[in-house]
């Protein structure tokens, strides 16, 4: 078995070197369509070789094709590849983008035809909709209608079919004023204006003083506002943006009015000011909730409301806000921690150990407290299961996986990934886990440590925690008097190790190191040869990142949550998140407002436990390392 496996690797890398000989024409083609050069890419698609990535270039070409409004799509020439690459990268995203061309064309026929050929979102459902309802399909409406909810951040593909909906009954008018409220107590209001043309109340300019001015159109209404619904909903709008802002002053202008509301509508007002008094860590907070009792919440304002009962201490009320989550949401290892700790809290010990023993067998940040809280602290594993020499072979002469490598050896990450995530979706255990060793063979470390956690999030803890670039770190991790652990739990949280890797916000780097972040940290170091581009050094990069770590610990009381929250939000909503007396640490960590960075707080300190536990050799707590978080300091810059 063991020469039948070197034979087929050789083969394979052979095979590899043959491909490389067509590089030259793949790079070409994909510069060409990035420069919108059509007349290179029907070129290097006459072309045609045996490359690996040869069918990319005719890809390329129908790609520009659809991107040219002067001309019609080459349907013959679009349904021969999508046929006969059916299933694959090109072919599924090719149907895609040739379905929105079709719509955009109202060919609807065409885009039912096409439709079945994709890996359909929600904007291609919708046009999937949109074109039965213009060829005459009554039915569809119903569809849509028992989606209403799902569709509530919707793209505009689907503002179409929505508005159908809503202006034939389809849904109740209670179900489009929902809609209406849920769109005004968001970061974009705009799509508001929309759904109230549906209602067909005729209040846009009213809509747009409120967005404007809340408070000024609340002082200003009419004391009849109350005789129509629409004057009620608006002052509603109205109050909802306002407890955006500020919600005590929402408070005091909903008492001058709550008599002219519904007894439902106070409720939703209530709400509105509970969920934002909580992400505000309001002391009224809980009052507001209760006096909102149960009215219809999303699941994100049930949430905060554990979440305020948590602040507040309030363990009665956690319990019953828990009781009041659905049945998905409860099932959730979050919420039965939070349940067996306000069971604990009254005195059900057995009851709260039964709910930790549901989630203590699993991995990731509430798993391991429960754990604690049973008397198991995380120890990792011995060692990993064995890698069937077989599965390796499995995954490195599988076209897709030899795809994505040759991707990421011509630079093309992105085609790379996309090809990476097709080839293991479905694929067994072994496969998955070959594949991670593949990845880490060609140094893609970022590939490595997803397909391993992918094959198993409680096996594999070596090649899942890698400590790479170590000869880097460690130094300055001495100089700082900084954690290794800590220090290596973020910077894979931060990029997998993936050098070259960028945020959307442009941060960049192993430490994901903003630009100006970068400037200011050097300053304070008494770097003077800094420039941006020097964030793609992993030297230099590991020197800003940790550096800047320090002084972010050394700001907030050297404390690895603060100073973990601060990384990844800035330092001063780090602090500002604070109570005014000390707070356990998990309540901190569970009350951050912003979700990216509370889920991005749990995982640095479950990378921190994980990778202390295999450098250290020993059991590690996680209850420990939350510690409590010291109260907020008043000073003159803050007072």
């Amino acid at each position: 078995m063991k020469h039948v496996l070197v034979g087929l690797m050789v083969v394979a890398l052979a095979g590899a070197a043959f491909a490389q000989s067509g590089d030259k024409r793949i790079l070409a083609a994909r510069d060409a369509l990035r420069s919108g050069d059509h007349a290179t890419l029907e070129r290097l698609a006459a072309s045609a070789d045996d490359h690996l990535l040869g069918h990319y270039v005719e890809y390329w070409r129908l790609l520009s094709h659809l991107d040219r409004r002067d001309t019609p799509p080459p349907t013959a020439a679009l349904q021969a590849f999508v046929t006969l690459h059916s299933g694959s990268v090109p072919a599924t995203r090719l149907a895609a983008h040739w379905l929105r061309r079709l719509a955009a064309d109202e060919d609807w026929e065409g885009v039912l035809r096409v439709f079945p050929h994709t890996e359909p979102d929600v904007e291609l459902r919708c046009l999937a909709w949109q074109a039965h309802h213009r060829l005459g399909d009554a039915a569809v409406l119903d569809e849509v209608a028992a989606s209403w909810r799902e569709l509530l951040a919707n793209p505009v593909a689907c503002d179409a079919v929505l508005e159908a909906v809503a202006t034939t009954a389809h849904v109740a008018l209670d179900e489009v004023w929902w809609r209406f409220r849920q769109q005004i107590d968001s970061r974009d209001p705009s799509p508001a204006h929309a759904t109230l043309e549906w209602l067909g109340v005729g209040q846009e300019r009213a809509l747009r003083q409120l967005l404007a001015d809340p408070a000024g159109y609340l002082d200003r209404l009419p004391d009849d506002f109350h005789r129509t619904r629409a004057g009620r909903e608006l002052a509603l709008a109205a109050l909802v943006r306002l407890a955006r802002r500020d919600p005590p002053l929402a408070h005091v202008r909903l008492l001058r009015r709550a008599e002219r509301f519904t007894a439902d509508e106070q409720r939703h007002a209530y709400l509105a000011l509970g969920y934002h008094g909580a992400l505000s860590r309001l002391p009224l907070t809980t009052e507001w909730y209760r006096a909102a009792g149960e009215v219809d919440m999303t699941a994100s304002q049930r949430e905060w409301r554990v979440r305020a009962a948590l602040r507040a201490g309030e363990w009665n009320y956690v319990e019953q806000a828990i009781d009041g989550l659905d049945a998905t949401q409860r099932s959730d290892p979050e919420w039965v921690y939070w349940l067996a700790r306000a069971r604990a809290e009254r005195g059900d010990r057995s009851g709260a150990e039964a709910l930790y023993a549901q989630i203590a067998k699993g991995y990731g940040y509430y798993p391991m407290l429960a754990a604690e809280e049973l008397g198991r602290p995380f120890v990792a594993p011995e060692r990993s299961a064995a890698l069937a020499p077989e599965d390796k072979a499995r995954a490195a002469l599988d076209p897709d996986i030899r795809r994505a490598m040759r991707f990421y050896a011509l630079g093309l990450p992105t085609e790379g990934l996309r090809e990476w995530i097709a080839a293991l979706r479905g694929r067994d255990r072994g496969f998955i886990l070959g594949a991670a060793h593949v990845a880490l063979d060609q140094g893609l470390l970022e590939r490595a440590i997803n397909a391993a956690e992918y094959a198993d999030a409680g096996d594999n803890f070596e090649l899942r925690f890698l400590t790479p670039y170590r000869e880097l770190v460690e130094p300055q991790v001495t100089r700082q008097n900084l954690d290794l652990a800590w220090v290596y739990g973020l910077m894979r949280q931060e990029s997998r190790f993936n050098i070259p890797a960028r945020s959307s916000a442009g941060a960049q780097g192993l430490m994901q190191v903003m630009p100006a972040t970068g400037r200011w940290v050097a300053r304070q170091i008494g770097l003077k040869s800094y420039h941006p581009r020097m964030l793609n050094d992993p030297k230099t990069n590991v020197l800003l990142g940790t550096s800047y770590l320090r002084l972010i610990l050394a700001d907030l009381d050297d404390h690895p949550v603060l100073a973990s929250a601060g990384y990844n939000a800035g330092p001063s909503r780090a602090r500002r998140w604070r109570g005014d007396t000390p707070i356990e640490g998990a309540i901190y960590v569970a009350t951050i407002p912003i979700d990216e960075t509370r889920e991005y707080v749990q995982k640095v300190l479950v990378n921190k436990v994980v990778y202390a536990a295999l450098l250290e050799g020993r059991a590690q707590s996680l209850k420990a390392r939350l510690g409590t978080i010291p109260a907020a300091v008043e000073t003159t810059a803050n007072r």
